[in-house]
C-alpha cells in the first residue's frame, strides 16, 4: 500500500493592507515533486481549505514546466484542516513556508495538535523557511513547548531584515523559536541549510526546500 505524506499550507493572503502574501510556491512545488518521484501519495490541506493563496513574488514566468503545473493543480482545491486529519493516517507531514504561515499556523489548534502528535510518536515532520512557524505554539503532552531543546533551521532575523519585512511580520520567527527553547542553527543568508534532529527536518529558506524533501525521504526510507 502506497504511503501518504500530508502537506499543510497557509490560507492567509494579506501581509499588510494592500500587500498580498501566501504560500511561497517553490517551497511547495519542489518538495511536492520530490515526494511524488519517491513514490508517495500526497494530501494537501490548509486551515480554510479551497484554493491556496500564492505570494506573487514567488511566481516566475508562470512556472511553465509540467511538474509545476501539477503542483499548482494540487493547490487549487485543498481540504480544510480539521480534527479528522490525524497523524496515524500519514507517513510524514510537511509545512512549506511563505509569510502567510506566520499568521495562521501558530495559533491553529489542529496544527498544534498535529505537530505534537508527530513529534510525540517520533514520526517524520519537515518544514522550510517560514514553515517552522508550525512549531510556535505547539506543545507536548507534558506542556513543554514542542521546539524546546530541538535543533532547528528557519528563516533568520537577518533574512527577514534583508527582505524588509521585520516590522510587518507578527513576530520574528528565529526569536520566537529561541524564546520557546529551540536551538536555531543559522547559516549565511540565502544559503541552503538543513538541520536534522531525530525525525524533525527543517530548512532555513527557499533555497533549502529540495534538501529538506531529500532528507525527509531518507528518514522515511531509513537510509
Amino acid at each position: 500500500m502506497m504511503q501518504t505524506i500530508l502537506i499543510v499550507t497557509t490560507s492567509h493572503d494579506e501581509l499588510a493592507p494592500g500587500q498580498a502574501t501566501g504560500l511561497w510556491f517553490d517551497e511547495f512545488a519542489v518538495p511536492y515533486q520530490r515526494f511524488r518521484e519517491a513514490g508517495y501519495e500526497i494530501k494537501v490541506v490548509s486551515p480554510r481549505g479551497g484554493p491556496v493563496p500564492l505570494d506573487p513574488r514567488s511566481l516566475d514566468a508562470a512556472h511553465p514546466d509540467p511538474a509545476s503545473a501539477s503542483a499548482q493543480q494540487a493547490l487549487d482545491d485543498t481540504i480544510p484542516l480539521s480534527e479528522s486529519v490525524r497523524h496515524d493516517q500519514y507517513a510524514a507531514v510537511f509545512f512549506p513556508g511563505g509569510h502567510g504561515t506566520m499568521f495562521d499556523l501558530p495559533d491553529n489548534p489542529h496544527v498544534q495538535r498535529l505537530v505534537g502528535e508527530f513529534l510525540a510518536n517520533d514520526k517524520v515532520l519537515g518544514a522550510v523557511c517560514h514553515g517552522p512557524a508550525c512549531l510556535v505554539g505547539a506543545m507536548l503532552q507534558d506542556g513543554t513547548p514542542a521546539v524546546s531543546g530541538r535543533r532547528v533551521a528557519a528563516f533568520t532575523n537577518s533574512e527577514e531584515k534583508g527582505v524588509g519585512l521585520e516590522a510587518t511580520v507578527p513576530f520574528m520567527l528565529q526569536d520566537r523559536l529561541q524564546a520557546q527553547g529551540g536551538e536555531v542553527d543559522t547559516a549565511d543568508d540565502w544559503a541552503e541549510h538543513v538541520v536534522v534532529d531525530g525525525r524533525l527536518v527543517t530548512g532555513q529558506n527557499p533555497q533549502s526546500a529540495r534538501a529538506v524533501a531529500d532528507a525527509m525521504v531518507r528518514q522515511l526510507r531509513g537510509t
